[in-house]
C-alpha cells in the first residue's frame, strides 16, 4: 500500500462511517428540517418574547392540525396547497396589493407549518416527504420574490429589482449551503436568517408597507448566513475549533456567527433590532418604491417639536 493510500484510507473510513450512520438512522419526519430541528422549533416554547408569540399562535394551529388528522388529509397535499396559495400571494405582491398578499401568506404558511406535524400524527413520515417539502419550499420562496421583482420592474425601479434579485439569490443559497454542507458534516444550522424568519418578515413588510426595509434586512442577513455556513463547514471539515463566545471578541462572534437557538434571549434581541430597523427607518431614507414619508421616527420628532 502506498503512503498516499495509507493517508487517505482513514478519512475514507470515517466518511463511510458517517454515511452509514446517516443511512441507518430512521427517516426524518416530513417537514422535520423546518418543524423540529431548526434551533428549537417544535420544542416546548421558552419564556421569551418570541417563545410567547409562538405559544399563542399554536392554539389555533392545534385545532387545524387535529382537523386534518381526523380527515386524514395527506401531508404532501397540504404542502402542495400551501405552495399554490403562496403563488397567489406572489401575484398580489406583483400587483402592489401588500395587505392582501399578507393575508394570503398567513393562510399559505398555515399549510406550510402543519404538514410536518400532520405527517407525524398520521405516521406518514418518509424521506420522499421531506424531499417534497424542502423542494416546494424553494418554489414558494422564489414565487414571492419574483412577485416583488415584477412589481419593481413595473414601477421602473431598477435599483429595487436588483435588491430583490440579490435577495432571491442569497435566500436560495442559504438553503443550498446547508444542504450541501450536511452531505459532508453532521449538521450545519448556523446563520440567523432562515426560511421561517424570511416568511415572517415578508408578512410584516406586507402588513405594514415596509417591504423595502424588509428586503434589505433579508438580503444582508442572508449574505451573512451563507458566509456563516461556509466558514462553519470549513472549520468542521478541517477539525478546527469554533470561535470563542466569551469576552469582547465573543460578543462579536455571537452576534455575527449565529449559533443560538430560537426563543432565546439573544434571538429576541436580534428580532427587536430587526423590527426597530424595519419600523423606525424612514422610507425616504431607503427610497422605498411603495412607502413614502418620514416614517415613525419623523412622526415622533414632529410631535415632540423637533420636526421642521
Amino acid at each position: 500500500m502506498s503512503r498516499f493510500q495509507q493517508t487517505l484510507e482513514p478519512s475514507i473510513i470515517r466518511h463511510r462511517m458517517r454515511s452509514t450512520v446517516r443511512i441507518a438512522t430512521a427517516p426524518k419526519p416530513k417537514g422535520d428540517n423546518r418543524d423540529t430541528d431548526e434551533r428549537g422549533i417544535g420544542r416546548e416554547p421558552r419564556r421569551t418574547f418570541t417563545g410567547a408569540i409562538g405559544a399563542i399562535c399554536m392554539f389555533p394551529l392545534r385545532a387545524i392540525i387535529a382537523a386534518c388528522v381526523k380527515l386524514r388529509i395527506h401531508p404532501n397535499i397540504l404542502t402542495f396547497v400551501g405552495v399554490l396559495i403562496n403563488v397567489l400571494a406572489a401575484y398580489a405582491l406583483g400587483a402592489g396589493r401588500f395587505l392582501l398578499a399578507g393575508i394570503i401568506m398567513i393562510v399559505a404558511n398555515i399549510f406550510d407549518f402543519i404538514d410536518g406535524k400532520v405527517a407525524v400524527q398520521l405516521h406518514l413520515q418518509s424521506r420522499f416527504g421531506a424531499f417534497w417539502d424542502s423542494t416546494l419550499d424553494r418554489f414558494s420562496d422564489l414565487a414571492l420574490l419574483v412577485g416583488l421583482i415584477y412589481l419593481y420592474a413595473k414601477l421602473g425601479r431598477t435599483d429595487y429589482v436588483l435588491v430583490a434579485a440579490l435577495t432571491l439569490i442569497f435566500s436560495i443559497m442559504t438553503s443550498y449551503a446547508r444542504a450541501r454542507a450536511e452531505s459532508l458534516v453532521e449538521k450545519c444550522k448556523v446563520g440567523f436568517m432562515e426560511r421561517p424568519e424570511r416568511i415572517v418578515l415578508f408578512m410584516i413588510g406586507a402588513f405594514t408597507n415596509r417591504m423595502a426595509a424588509v428586503l434589505w434586512v433579508i438580503l444582508v442577513l442572508s449574505i451573512l448566513a451563507v458566509a456563516n455556513r461556509i466558514y462553519y463547514t470549513y472549520l468542521a471539515l478541517n477539525g478546527l475549533p469554533m470561535p470563542r463566545r466569551d469576552g469582547v471578541g465573543g460578543l462579536f462572534w455571537r452576534a455575527f456567527f449565529w449559533t443560538d437557538e430560537r426563543t432565546t434571549i439573544p434571538y429576541d434581541l436580534w428580532v427587536i433590532a430587526i423590527l426597530a430597523f424595519v419600523w423606525l427607518t424612514p422610507p425616504d431614507w431607503l427610497r422605498d418604491p411603495m412607502a413614502h414619508g418620514p416614517g415613525l421616527v419623523g412622526w415622533i420628532a414632529a410631535r415632540i417639536g423637533l420636526g421642521t
